[in-house]
């Protein structure tokens, strides 16, 4: 991997943010976002990038690479949870097995956001039908942890498979994407530019100070979850670096495209701390949010941000 890349990476504001906030929690610090402002943002964040998203897919022509990225997307949100799940099942129990595997072949919007400002560093572009995608990942891999926990441990989740499947659809982030992506595809060109300033202009300021605040709260978990025990940190350093770095050599079997591989290798890699969350509280109550949230929010999400996404971009560069 090239030094240079990793180097300026790691020189990104947005980065720098993020291990500000770690620092702050260190230091003991009463620097913190407000509630209310991190939800607006984060907000915003998946509204910019689903409009955006809507907008390059309506200059597009669906084709054949297209539906097969799709298809490839919802494939490996599907099959990384399987495997997860059977290696995690040997030393945690079925219910939290269940939950990390679902956060896994799940997605983190908020790394999706990352990725996207570090090729507009690399001055790459990728398909706007990347968005629809990252939408699209985050319910099966729901359905399949799930699935997997009511196969192997029956009295564990609340709910029948319907229930759970709704409410994978109506989480508000999937919602917000999904809705801001069929706008974005609707908006002319003339109407898009009048928010352009909204949508564009100020995209990069707000990831700033949404990443300083997901590091307060990654420090604030960081302490608790080391306690653990070495297995769980250990694995969710290496699953990230080794599903993203899997689909970032797989990818090329049905793209070539440089930008649209690399989102690939990121949502692959990335684990949901919203959306699975949310939804293990309900559907697997026994699961321990203490594992799987610090999991995603403490060692995945960082590890992406600062070694990751140059792992995957040398690989789809290079393979």
């Amino acid at each position: 991997m090239s030094f240079e890349l990793l180097q300026e990476n790691l020189r990104n504001p947005a980065l720098l943010f993020f291990i500000l906030g770690i620092i702050s929690v260190q230091f003991k610090s009463d620097l913190e976002i407000p509630g209310t402002s991190s939800k607006f943002i984060s907000l915003y964040l998946l509204f910019s990038i689903g409009f955006k998203g809507g907008q390059e897919l309506a200059h597009s022509t669906i084709t054949s690479e297209i539906l097969l990225s799709i298809a490839f997307g919802l494939l490996t949100a599907v099959v990384i949870p399987i495997y997860t799940f059977f290696i995690l099942k040997r030393k945690l129990s079925i219910e939290n097995s269940g939950a990390i595997a679902a956060a896994y072949g799940s997605i983190s919007a908020v790394t999706f956001v990352t990725a996207v400002s570090f090729l507009e560093l690399q001055a790459v572009s990728f398909g706007g039908h990347m968005v629809a995608i990252m939408a699209l990942m985050e319910a099966p891999a729901i359905v399949v942890g799930v699935i997997l926990v009511k196969k192997f441990s029956k009295a564990s989740v609340n709910g029948g498979l319907s229930h759970i499947i709704k409410h994978a659809l109506t989480n508000g982030s999937v919602l917000l994407i999904i809705g801001s992506l069929i706008i974005g595809l609707l908006a002319s060109d003339k109407q898009a530019e009048g928010i352009a300033p909204f949508t564009t202009d100020i995209f990069k300021g707000f990831l700033a100070i949404f990443l300083l605040d997901m590091g307060i709260s990654s420090g604030k978990h960081l302490k608790s979850f080391l306690d653990n025990g070495w297995f769980t940190t250990l694995f969710a350093i290496f699953i990230t670096l080794f599903n993203g770095s899997v689909v970032a050599i797989a990818s090329g079997l049905i793209t070539d495209a440089v930008g649209d591989r690399f989102m690939l290798a990121v949502l692959a890699a990335s684990a949901s701390y919203i959306a699975v969350p949310a939804a293990m509280k309900i559907t697997v109550p026994k699961a321990s949010p203490g594992l799987y949230l610090p999991m995603a929010l403490a060692v995945t999400f960082p590890v992406n941000i600062t070694l990751g996404l140059p792992i995957y971009f040398y690989i789809v560069q290079n393979f």
